[in-house]
């Protein structure tokens, strides 16, 4: 098994864990975890552009002039879309659907590249623990300080902070540290891992990684 050092929230080194390798010593394939960030940006595209057809436009029941003798073109409705203020013809709609369906074996093999490589480019920092008595973000400023001075790795602060469970305190504490955000353990995923530099993970959140995705397969 991979072996990382530990640190503790003043950035001092308190002695060494193992990581299953199984998770953490995968080989990277760039087309498989392209293929699955790619579905997942997917999936979260909201759909905002929408433009109305004839049937949606109001107005138009009565036809607007009579069909023979007035020596004009023939129509049938003002919601054509040969009028203006008609409907559109092919335009974007909120019925388009981007999802890409992906099996979980493969996300979960992304998933382990991903964490291994993290591992391998020394961008994976693994806590004693990470508590905070009250929410405040001056602590959590102080703790990543701390991490970025002492660790020679970290030359950023845009961290993914995963949790072994919901903790209000640490949500509250960093939502307002730019480049910094939390995840819950059981949620990871390739492409929030990727939006970020390091991975910040306290023991206890590795033991719910392999809880959650070894057992699962």
């Amino acid at each position: 098994m991979p072996t990382i050092p530990v640190y503790n929230q003043k950035g001092e080194e308190t002695g060494k864990t193992e990581l299953p390798s199984e998770i953490f010593e995968v080989a990277f394939s760039p087309d498989l975890v392209h293929q699955v960030v790619v579905s997942q940006m997917a999936n979260r595209r909201q759909v905002s552009a929408h433009t109305k057809d004839r049937s949606e436009v109001r107005g138009g029941g009565k036809k607007p002039w009579r069909q023979k003798g007035t020596g004009r073109a023939r129509h049938g409705s003002i919601r054509s879309p040969l009028w203006k203020g008609g409907g559109v013809t092919f335009g974007p709609t909120k019925e388009r659907n981007f999802k890409k369906i992906i099996p979980k074996k493969i996300k979960r093999k992304a998933l382990f590249m991903v964490l291994s490589q993290k591992k391998k480019d020394n961008e994976l920092v693994v806590l004693d623990e990470l508590k905070i008595e009250k929410p405040e973000t001056k602590i959590m400023k102080g703790i990543i300080q701390n991490l970025k001075s002492k660790i020679k790795n970290i030359k950023t602060e845009s961290f993914l902070i995963t949790l072994p469970k919901m903790d209000k305190n640490i949500i509250l504490s960093t939502r307002n540290i730019p480049k910094i955000d939390t995840i819950q353990a059981k949620e990871l995923n390739c492409l929030d891992i990727l939006n970020y530099k390091y991975l910040m993970l306290p023991k206890e959140a590795v033991e719910v990684i392999k809880t959650t995705f070894l057992k699962s397969q």
